[in-house]
């Protein structure tokens, strides 16, 4: 809470969630701040982290879907196709710019190889 009471927006984001994706985000944003400075940037759909341009962003999977799904799901946006068998889903919204999805189910998650794809982020 801020002076005035009010909810941070990455508060007010993660109101009413399910905590691991709370403690998720927290040990995704340490990786990021490892990393080097990057904005972040709160909407109603995600947190997005940006430095010259959009490069990592988490959103909470049950804001949309029911049942059996992750907590957080980290999205990298890297010049390359990675072939990792670990995302989810990887997209080419425009060409030489891939989006990769990959579910977070715990901190342990957020690994060695997860920083080496937000430094190339």
């Amino acid at each position: 809470m801020n002076a005035r009471g009010d909810q941070s927006p990455i508060e007010q984001y993660f109101a009413g969630c399910d905590p691991r994706s709370r403690q998720i985000f927290e040990a995704v944003r340490s990786a990021i701040a490892s990393t080097g400075p990057a904005d972040v940037r709160v909407s109603k759909s995600q947190v997005a982290f940006r430095r010259r341009r959009g490069f990592a962003a988490v959103w909470m999977p049950a804001q949309y879907l029911r049942g059996e799904i992750a907590p957080l799901v980290l999205t990298i946006s890297l010049d390359r196709r990675d072939e990792s068998p670990r995302w989810k889903e990887v997209v080419e919204p425009r060409p030489g710019r891939f989006t990769h999805h990959l579910e977070l189910r715990t901190v342990e998650h957020i690994d060695d190889e997860v920083l080496n794809w937000l430094r190339e982020a």
